[in-house]
């Protein structure tokens, strides 16, 4: 997907960097001994008697799910393997030992009350054709015909011609151009596009200056935040609102416009703390930036249909409530609207970065094998979880996952907790109300994920903006933590109020 875009020699430089690192003798060692610890530990609590977990009733499938889960968590803790290809190991051991068309071996001989209920085949291969996915496809085509009709570089232009000369004014303009972009295209693209428009920008501010600094923290800073704005804006999101919408489960029909009616208030005013704390520390020497952003729209006809179905999709996500008509549904129409016209083609299709849905597709995955083999409702049986202080629920599980997603892929981060979360959130519903429910609980998740940003190496636009050679790790380890903290406090009181109200 990303070789659409402006300034994509930027995340192909990231990757190939990624890759090198990855088989370098100096990590292959390391990286074995991860994998081999992962494996041990999974094949041991595959083969101890059900007994050792001291859940009652416990079944063989229902371990083996346990196992895999330890294996998920660990493999994406410890990065042996790309993210997506643990989701993708994680699909392929529930088919072949926990679904219904298991392998024959792991199924037959066994007592139907001693093997517990298989997952059915259907439901794990659901999950990559999940309507979340659909909705983040949407999104995808919508970002690649944005930038083949120009309409990016235009957006950019025209948004940040308002901000005028000044330079902390121009500060302004990049966080909050990059956020609105980052609602709607993949963080990663939006950081390489942003940084091409702010590289010639950063070559003639003065060298001794530290303005320089600002700006280009700004780019990683707007990205990360500006994708809690929308549910396609990061893959949090998306897991997060895959619970909460689950007509099984909690069922809260949270719709498109509903999130961004809380999340982009919110946005916007760390955004603005944000900019005043970036101002504070870096100040400019250099007291004015004239901005010079190439590019054209096109004016043939297939490029005016981009223009008006991207407004029209937009539209129809913002008033999803209104209309009736589901946002995962709306995602269709740019789909089905520019591969008919032309403007999306089968190269363009094999530029979609399938490796984020499978990403996506995993989690959900261990979800469905949670439900569905029974293994949640015995631990919520097991665990007295309403008996738990709400409080120190919150506070803990969001604190665990910004600690978390600062060193893991956020996306990871959200598969690994709302799946536990949400059983724990079933049992707790009455204890949470007073703190705004369920949804406090897991829509913390995707916000603590999109906070965790204190290292280079904590979101992909953070290791292109300190790819620059402008920023120190220690000025993003300084900036990362105070807007990490203030975000966390400004995020969970927010989701108290509004859940304690009744308008979430």
């Amino acid at each position: 997907m990303f070789t659409n875009f402006k300034g994509s020699h930027l995340i192909e430089a990231y990757h190939r960097k990624k890759k090198a690192d990855r088989t370098s003798d100096s990590k292959l060692l390391g990286k074995t001994i991860k994998m081999a610890i992962a494996i041990i530990v999974s094949l041991g609590l595959w083969l101890v008697p059900t007994e050792f977990f001291g859940i009652e009733g416990l079944t063989i499938i229902e371990q083996r799910v346990i196992a895999i889960f330890a294996f998920a968590t660990l493999m994406w803790v410890l990065e042996a393997i790309p993210a997506w290809n643990t989701s993708l190991i994680v699909v392929v051991l529930l088919l072949f030992t926990c679904s219904d068309s298991s392998i024959w071996f792991m199924r037959e001989g066994i007592p139907a009350e001693t093997l517990g209920q298989a997952i059915k085949y259907k439901s794990i291969m659901h999950c990559f054709a999940d309507p979340i996915i659909m909705l983040f496809i949407g999104g995808f085509i919508l970002a690649i015909a944005a930038t083949k009709s120009g309409l990016d570089s235009v957006l950019a232009r025209v948004m940040l011609k308002p901000f005028g000369t000044k330079s902390e004014n121009v500060l302004l303009g990049f966080l909050m151009v990059t956020a609105i972009f980052s609602m709607f295209l993949s963080n990663t693209a939006t950081a390489a596009m942003m940084l091409t428009f702010l590289t010639p920008v950063l070559k003639a501010l003065p060298a001794d200056g530290k303005g320089k600094i600002a700006l280009a923290l700004a780019i990683p800073i707007a990205a990360n935040l500006g994708g809690m704005g929308t549910i396609i804006g990061t893959p949090p999101n998306a897991i997060a609102v895959k619970y909460l919408n689950d007509p099984e489960g909690l069922n809260l029909n949270i719709g498109f416009g509903q999130w961004m009616a809380f999340m982009t208030p919110y946005m916007l005013v760390l955004l603005f703390i944000a900019w005043r704390l970036l101002v504070r520390m870096f100040p400019f020497k250099q007291k004015t930036i004239v901005l010079n952003i190439e590019g054209e729209a096109k004016k043939d006809w297939r490029s005016i249909a981009v223009y008006v179905t991207f407004a029209v999709t937009v539209l129809l996500w913002m008033t999803d409530k209104f209309t009736g008509v589901n946002s995962n549904v709306v995602a269709m129409l740019p789909v089905g609207v520019f591969c008919a016209i032309g403007v999306i083609t089968r190269k363009d299709l094999e530029q979609i970065n399938w490796s984020v849905l499978w990403m996506v597709a995993g989690g959900f995955a261990l979800g469905v094998a949670l439900n569905e083999t029974g293994l949640a409702k015995h631990l919520i049986e097991t665990i007295p979880f309403n008996t738990w202080s709400p409080v120190l629920m919150i506070i803990g599980s969001g604190l665990l996952c910004y600690a978390m997603a600062n060193f893991i892929s956020h996306t990871a981060t959200a598969a690994l907790l709302v799946p536990i979360l949400a059983v724990a959130g079933m049992s707790m519903r009455d204890t949470l109300a007073p703190v705004g429910g369920v949804s406090t609980l897991l829509i913390g998740v995707a916000i603590g994920s999109s906070l965790a940003m204190i290292l280079p190496i904590s979101t992909p636009p953070n290791a292109l903006a300190h790819a620059t050679g402008m920023i120190e790790q220690k000025d993003m380890v300084k900036t990362g933590i105070i807007v990490g903290i203030i975000g966390l406090i400004l995020g969970y009181s927010m989701l108290i109020a509004i859940g304690s109200f009744g308008l979430l």
